[in-house]
């Protein structure tokens, strides 16, 4: 065998022993392990070794169950939002535990119990460089692979990022790698009773199977607009116990934020008033919950237009570098700081924080139009934020509101608090880099 050879047969062997490190990594229990080692257990001798003058015995008990706790529950958060489509896990880990020390901090501290500040520090930042690093590998080295029992779909398929198919032309060769999850269309004619007998006594067996429709919108993140039927949605209301109490949550941090934020209110509005005339506030009625019309507030970003300026829909519709912007327009724009004043609007209950955004009342009318069940996106509160935004931005043509809209009936059939986290997460993302704000 010559050298050539031997070095490929080497980078096979490694290659294998790197997949299998990630898929043993990727077990819940392997993630769990490295996380109390490096988020509970190593920062307790770390403190032992370093720490010149020990604290109250109560102090060691009180940190070393605080990190505990706070590594579980930043775990659990990171696990929530993470498992759902489209999320990135290097931008939700820290978001993720940082929320989780803080709540425990926060405890203490209305408990007045003692703890050590540094043992705190030191396990946050190990348990978050332990869920980077291993982020990171999984996402190197693991594949998911699934098997496909049509191959109508095996092109469109294909074209997802992150998944291998293997198609399965019979029932005997699906058996054959009984350990990948099946894809299947359930109610394609052509499955035949072969099929569908040897699927029942598979999911008897306990072998993950999928529906094509459900696993295509759970990768994309998004629900194909074709009808609008209760099989798609399981029910046409969004989860009726989170929906109160999420209003009630967005009506007391408005208000909070209304307060803590004024101070930037007064400065944006100081350079907005200067840097192009018009008003601060810019004014528009839009579509909100449930078809009702309401006046929506946001920074003034773009000039002043004649009221005869052209189509009323194209100037409702911001293109790429649109000439209209000012220049303070495209900082807070890219910031999302023009977006601000509807916290006035999610106080008196017009808006949420997270939700599809609300359209212009021309833009609506024209979408209704072109778009079947577009109305049905009114079912819950516009939002400041909301998954079209994290996932797609800003609209300029029909074709990407159905794709937008989409997203949006994503939002409503999984209407959730770990969904509104998850989004909550990635805006953040997006306010630090930009991406998606136009």
């Amino acid at each position: 065998m010559n050298t050539l050879s031997h070095l490929a047969v080497g980078t096979e062997q490694q290659d294998r022993f790197s997949r299998r490190l990630a898929d043993a990594l990727f077990r819940i229990r392997s993630q769990l392990i490295g996380a109390i080692l490096f988020g509970v257990v190593a920062p307790v001798i770390l403190r032992g070794q370093f720490e010149r003058l020990p604290d109250q015995i109560a102090s060691y008990d009180n940190s070393l169950f605080g990190t505990l706790c706070a590594v579980l529950i930043g775990y659990m958060v990171f696990r929530k939002v993470t498992v759902l489509p489209g999320s990135n896990a290097f931008t939700s880990i820290t978001p993720a535990f940082l929320s989780s020390y803080g709540i425990i901090i926060a405890i203490f501290f209305i408990l007045r119990l003692d703890y050590s500040r540094a043992q705190f520090l030191v396990s946050f930042a190990l348990t978050t460089c332990w869920f980077i690093a291993l982020s990171y590998y999984v996402a190197r080295f693991r594949e998911a692979n699934l098997g496909l029992v049509s191959s109508e779909k095996l092109k469109e398929l294909a074209s997802i990022p992150g998944v291998s198919w293997v198609n399965f032309a019979s029932p005997e060769a699906a058996s054959k790698q009984r350990h990948l999850p099946l894809v299947v269309n359930l109610r394609d004619p052509k499955l035949g009773p072969e099929w569908e007998r040897y699927l029942a006594e598979e999911a008897i067996a306990g072998r993950v199977i999928y529906n094509t429709k459900q696993i295509v919108e759970s990768l994309e993140g998004r629900v194909r607009v074709e009808h609008l039927s209760e099989n798609s949605f399981g029910h046409l209301a969004p989860d009726s116990i989170y929906a109160p109490a999420k209003r009630y949550i967005d009506a007391i941090s408005a208000a909070v934020a209304l307060v803590l934020l004024s101070p930037l209110f007064l400065i944006v509005a100081a350079w907005i008033k200067l840097d192009s005339p018009g008003p601060v506030i810019f004014r528009q009625e839009r579509m909100g919950y449930r078809g009702k019309t309401f006046t929506m507030f946001k920074f003034r970003s773009m000039t002043v237009r004649a009221p005869d300026a052209g189509d009323e829909r194209k100037l409702d519709m911001t293109q790429n570098d649109d000439q209209r912007i000012t220049r303070s327009g495209r900082f807070i724009r890219k910031t999302r700081i023009d977006e601000l004043p509807q916290l006035w609007n999610i106080f008196i209950g017009e808006m949420s924080w997270i939700g599809p955004r609300p359209e212009t009342l021309s833009l609506s009318s024209w979408y209704e139009e072109e778009i079947p069940f577009y109305r049905y996106r009114h079912i819950v509160r516009p939002g400041i934020t909301g998954w079209a935004q994290v996932k797609q931005g800003h609209v300029t043509s029909v074709d990407d509101v159905r794709r937008k809209l989409e997203y949006d009936f994503y939002y409503v059939k999984h209407f959730s608090v770990w969904t509104d986290v998850f989004i909550g997460i990635q805006t953040v993302r997006v306010m630090f880099t930009g991406l998606g704000a136009k």
